[in-house]
């Protein structure tokens, strides 16, 4: 008697990743209202009107932004509510101390931190990588229980604790140049290496992941709960 097929996708691992455009958009958009144009504001202010002023500005602008988004009904996405909450705290705590000083050691010590994170979950083998993934893709209980996986999540909590490391000593170094290069460091070349470190991830991920057999994407398509 005949066995009965087994189905070719029985033991795929399906991959659903939602719509990368917008993802990609919301990603500048939160990095131009977070990063870029806080960092023109002070460095512009610091070269016209003072220090003091240009704090104020910051807040300011953090200020516009989430009230224009509320008037508007717009929803405040969690990630930029954390990432301007962390802004506005900086900001605060410079502006009451009267020193740009504090504004840029402030993420030198939490790039710092998040390296010691990031290296210390994957040396324990409990990368935080894998929770960070959640939010953005659907992953099959069957495929996070695989231990390539695990590894795969372990060598990119390493390549972004590396990373870390690097953006705290350029933020570092730079600051011996005087505050005004300091501020052009963190906003521009601390954004460069994030955005590559970003980019070194994915592309380490995503190529490591195909190496896994059955494994397939669904790309665009909305994430199922």
């Amino acid at each position: 008697m005949a066995q009965p097929a087994t189905s070719t996708t029985a033991h795929e691992h399906l991959i659903e990743i939602g719509h990368v455009g917008r993802v990609v958009m919301r990603a500048l958009l939160m990095l131009a209202e977070s990063v870029l144009v806080p960092t023109a504001i002070l460095y512009g202010c610091m070269r016209t009107v003072g220090t003091v002023p240009g704090l104020a500005g910051v807040l300011g602008w953090c200020g516009a932004t989430m009230g224009l988004r509320f008037v508007l009904g717009r929803r405040v996405p969690s990630t930029l509510l954390l990432v301007v909450g962390i802004l506005v705290a900086r900001t605060a705590i410079a502006l009451a101390c009267s020193s740009v000083w504090l504004y840029l050691l402030q993420p030198v010590a939490a790039s710092v931190l998040m390296s010691v994170v990031f290296v210390g979950s994957a040396v324990i083998g409990r990368p935080v990588t894998q929770r960070l993934a959640e939010d953005f893709v659907r992953l099959p209980e069957r495929l996070l229980a695989d231990r390539r996986m695990r590894r795969v999540f372990i060598e990119v909590a390493l390549i972004w604790g590396v990373s870390r490391a690097v953006d705290a000593a350029i933020g570092l170094d730079s600051l011996h140049w005087g505050a005004g290069v300091g501020v052009l460091a963190r906003g521009v070349l601390s954004t460069g290496l994030t955005a590559l470190s970003i980019g070194a991830c994915v592309y380490w991920g995503w190529r490591r992941v195909q190496a896994i057999p059955g494994v397939r994407f669904s790309i665009g398509a909305p994430l199922t709960s």
